[in-house]
């Protein structure tokens, strides 16, 4: 994580109104998406430019500031995140072509009952996702989590939401991710210290946000499972073609996890070191790369135990990539409409708002980042802006109430995310469910772990 790019994105780089200019402008700017999208069926890529616009020119920006705040937050967007979801489409096409999520979702089918299989599913979207950004994750469990509900016949809800549960919660709350690393370095926290209570904390927020929730929130949103993913097993050809190994299948799967992780563990053990071992570390982390070898890797190893010639292997590649297009233009926009948050200056007018104040200060911690993140749409801007305000206050604090606080912060940065964060549209688009479904879900999913992740960091902080 280039984590001065995050610190600059929390200044605002623009002349902006005045404070209540920008709320109402905020405000107003998220109200008018909503309506277009739900009310008047405007494309999102299309409402969310609009809405992107008009925040930045009714905050004060000029129009042509604006436009280039909102196209800066675009191609930083598609530069990362893109990049990202079209490699991993891309793995998940071969995935499914070659006959390897048949493997791991027969497994996880036959293995698990009815009852456990969304506890499975929470466990698997937890390992996947701790040391990787949530988008990463999410596009090289989405193949798994449709195939998984296709194939037992639950409620694509119920096998969904454990699953980004577990994704979730070790984005903001687990180190070594890139999340709550960047609040370990600000605060100068203890990292074992803050990866162990940091897990303790994570277990029954999973639980509690995923399995638990996803029962509920299946009886609220009935979709059907998209028709993504096609697997030779569901069109009846089971028989007709080879599979990869189910140890190939999961090595494949795990490949970039391992990647980032080892990067993750060696920035952490030796920070700024330009030794050969962690240069070479850093660069294969980095998740651009290891999504690429991933994909490399399904080429070889999924194309050559699927049985599939160099022909199909091209084909598979090639047809990954359209049904992605709308997913990319509105993740893109839904990047460019935070830039234009970010820098009228909205997040550092919530800061300023609440610095000073008397409150607990692991309650400030998560009001700080959960108000910057509903602002914004970024957990990273959220923690790099918590931390920074809190870290004079960490300075005097014991070793424990420093890993509590990092933790506060990350529970904080995932609070509520909705129209403005690019994750949200990721989630919608990939299963398939409209605007208020997604809210009625993810949304209600992010502020239960949000507000349990609180929970457990003040009992603790009763009890250590």
């Amino acid at each position: 994580m280039n984590v001065t790019r995050a610190i600059q994105a929390v200044e605002p780089v623009v002349p902006a109104g005045s404070t209540l200019q920008l709320i109402l402008a905020a405000t107003i700017g998220v109200a008018v998406i909503i309506v277009l999208i739900t009310w008047l069926k405007v494309h999102p890529f299309l409402a969310l430019s609009i809405g992107a616009v008009g925040v930045g020119v009714g905050a004060g920006m000029a129009p042509n500031a604006a436009v280039t705040s909102f196209g800066a937050g675009f191609g930083s967007t598609m530069a990362g995140v893109g990049v990202l979801v079209g490699f991993g489409a891309m793995f998940g096409k071969l995935l499914a072509d070659s006959g390897g999520a048949d493997r791991i979702v027969d497994a996880l089918v036959s293995r698990s009952s009815v009852r456990t299989l969304p506890w499975t599913m929470a466990l698997i979207g937890g390992l996947i996702g701790l040391p990787m950004f949530f988008e990463v994750g999410l596009v090289l469990l989405i193949p798994v989590i449709i195939l998984v509900a296709r194939r037992s016949g639950q409620s694509l809800i119920r096998i969904a939401i454990p699953a980004l549960a577990g994704l979730s919660v070790m984005h903001g709350l687990v180190p070594p991710h890139p999340g709550p690393l960047v609040a370990v370095t600000t605060l100068n926290a203890n990292l074992g210290l803050t990866l162990a209570i940091g897990v303790l904390i994570a277990i029954p927020t999973v639980i509690i946000a995923g399995p638990l929730f996803s029962k509920f929130a299946a009886r609220w949103v009935k979709v059907p499972v998209p028709e993504m993913f096609i697997t030779a097993a569901d069109q009846g050809l089971e028989e007709n073609i080879k599979r990869p190994s189910f140890i190939a299948t999961v090595s494949g799967i795990l490949l970039p996890v391992v990647l980032m992780l080892a990067r993750s563990i060696a920035d952490a053990i030796n920070p700024g070191s330009t030794d050969p071992l962690n240069a070479t570390l850093d660069f294969l982390g980095t998740p651009m790369i290891a999504l690429g070898i991933a994909v490399i890797y399904a080429m070889i190893v999924f194309g050559r135990g699927g049985g599939m010639d160099r022909a199909a292997v091209s084909k598979s590649l090639a047809d990954s990539l359209p049904p992605i297009a709308g997913i990319l233009l509105i993740v893109g926009a839904g990047g460019g409409f935070k830039q234009v948050l970010i820098d009228t200056g909205i997040g550092t007018v919530i800061a300023d708002a609440v610095n000073g104040s008397s409150v607990s200060v692991l309650l400030l911690a998560w009001v700080v980042a959960a108000l910057v993140r509903v602002a914004t749409g970024s957990a990273t801007v959220a923690t790099v802006t918590a931390a920074g305000i809190l870290a004079p206050v960490a300075a005097s604090l014991g070793a424990t109430d420093v890993s509590l606080m990092v933790l506060a912060i990350g529970a904080g940065s995932l609070f509520l995310s909705h129209v403005n964060d690019a994750g949200f549209w990721l989630v919608k688009e990939y299963l398939g469910t409209s605007v208020p479904q997604t809210l009625k879900t993810w949304t209600v999913m992010e502020c239960l772990i949000s507000v349990t992740g609180l929970a457990g960091v003040l009992l603790l902080n009763v009890v250590i």
